[in-house]
């Protein structure tokens, strides 16, 4: 049976760059934490997977010294899990308000392999009330409530760009490898899902558009809509043919058994 297994941030929207940096910013603020990530410095954060994990980097002991946290490190723990518990509140009520709208086609084609039978999953580092909220907005509750997987947050030890969350899903989805396509926006996910043996579809953003994809099967700005938003095809080494938008057809060529060279990838 076929799955499919969806990337949250940058994937079902793009969240980074307008639903999280602005959270952390404001998380920051309200602690009385001498921080402001720029665009461009979130950027390098994201190199790091996990919002904690990222929040955690930031402590050094020049840090500590300047803020007054403690210097024992699991006490520097709670700290983080309290501005992250905090800063997912914040993402969350802008999911809610609608600020954060979908990605092109990502109702179309969830809709499309639900309605075909496939298995569907969701493998996020963010914290599962974050996935939670941007997936009953993407596609509606009752859709979402109809996904085989859920993994988000802790839910292995060891994050992006470890294959761990993607074993994981494999393992639930109870499906050959060979018949499960990743979806993800990034370096780290590509990884991931490629040391699990997984085929990757790769739908870009601003913060990913220049990383290597070589090990991807297709490379895409976005899934595209019909009468929207056209797909651009960045780089193909698959036998799908995307038109103006991808289809359920180009997915399934997507694990097609024979990928052209990596020397050939590119349209």
């Amino acid at each position: 049976m076929t799955a499919l297994v969806f990337d949250c941030d940058g994937v079902l929207a793009d969240t980074e760059r307008y639903g999280h940096l602005p959270a952390f910013n404001q998380t920051f603020r309200e602690f009385g934490l001498p921080v402001q990530w720029s665009a461009e410095e979130y950027g390098r954060r994201l190199k790091i997977g996990g919002g904690k994990e990222r929040m955690a980097s930031l402590i050094t002991p020049e840090f500590v010294a300047a803020t007054g946290l403690p210097t024992d490190p699991a006490e520097q723990a709670i700290e983080v899990a309290k501005w992250h518990k905090r800063k997912t509140q914040l993402y969350t009520e802008m999911v809610a308000a609608g600020k954060l709208p979908p990605r092109p086609g990502i109702r179309r084609i969830i809709v499309a392999a639900q309605d075909a039978g496939w298995k569907l999953g969701v493998a996020s580092t963010s914290a599962e009330a974050s996935v939670h909220a941007i997936l009953d907005y993407a596609i509606g509750a009752e859709r979402a409530a109809r996904f085989d997987v859920f993994l988000a947050g802790d839910c292995v030890p060891t994050k992006k760009p470890a294959p761990d969350i993607y074993l994981l899903a494999l393992e639930k989805l109870g499906v050959d490898p060979a018949e499960v396509l990743v979806v993800e926006d990034s370096r780290n996910g590509l990884e991931a899902g490629h040391s699990a043996g997984l085929r990757c579809l790769i739908t870009v953003n601003g913060y990913t558009e220049k990383e290597d994809f070589g090990e991807a099967a297709l490379v895409v700005s976005s899934l595209g809509e019909p009468d929207g938003e056209r797909t651009t095809v960045v780089a193909n080494r698959s036998a799908a043919r995307p038109g103006a938008y991808v289809t359920l057809v180009d997915l399934e060529a997507c694990l097609a058994p024979q990928l052209r060279p990596a020397s050939l990838y590119s349209e």
